[in-house]
């Protein structure tokens, strides 16, 4: 299992090549923004239609990730589902897999702005969860140390030796991380975006994303050489 170690609240946690976040002490999983059910949401506002794989791709990577890491407690930060008829509109077979998921393990969900409030699944459901020295919720919160959420889908641009490509990331300073959503068809914010570039410190880094997660320093906003970023 590819991961990168680092430390929050003199804490080790461990990023993984698929976006989700390892916390070995205490064999929690975490993971955001899954967004089930975004190709049903999708069709019934828009009327596009999407290939409707998207929860079985995202349900059977979280059981790849559950697999590796044996974890005994999820931790779900929020958007685990598109929105909350799109959560009611989940085949029988998607529930049934969700419900071996979780079986044997503690499970939280995070309420977040797309599913506020319990879903009908097994589990705790919470506005956030505190695990002294950190703190589990949707979106960031400024001022906060210790801190783990999601919500921005965060984003960041790397030059390879053939082209320029944007992949999902995770985003680390000294008081948080920001995990890039888990699921898939979702979109992402870039890292340069000035609510992500005003949320993070000076010396934040971003994890990409991928069958080998890199580390490197977040791309930022480019500020005039007079200016000062206050943090």
């Amino acid at each position: 299992m590819q991961t990168v170690p680092f430390t929050l609240a003199g804490t080790r946690l461990d990023a993984l090549g698929s976006g989700a976040l390892w916390w070995e002490e205490r064999r929690i999983l975490c993971v955001s923004d899954l967004h089930l059910g975004k190709s049903e949401r999708v069709a019934r506002r828009k009327g596009t239609t999407l290939p409707p794989y998207d929860t079985r791709d995202t349900l059977l990577r979280l059981e790849n990730d559950l697999r590796q890491t044996n974890a005994s407690t999820v931790v779900c930060l929020g958007d685990s589902f598109d929105d909350l008829e799109a959560a009611d509109a989940l085949s029988d077979a998607e529930r049934l897999w969700i419900s071996r998921l979780q079986a044997g393990r503690q499970w939280i969900w995070i309420e977040g702005n797309h599913d506020p409030g319990p879903v009908e699944f097994g589990g705790s459901h919470l506005a956030e969860f505190p695990l002294p020295p950190l703190t589990f919720r949707h979106i960031a919160k400024p001022g906060k140390s210790g801190e783990i959420s999601g919500h921005y889908h965060p984003k960041v641009r790397i030059q390879t030796r053939l082209r320029s490509i944007s992949r999902p990331a995770f985003l680390f300073d000294s008081d948080r991380v920001i995990l890039p959503a888990y699921g898939t068809y979702t979109g992402g914010l870039r890292s340069t975006d000035e609510a992500l570039d005003g949320l993070m410190r000076n010396e934040a880094r971003a994890i990409v994303t991928g069958q080998v997660p890199r580390l490197v320093p977040m791309p930022r906003q480019i500020k005039p050489a007079s200016s000062s970023s206050g943090r």
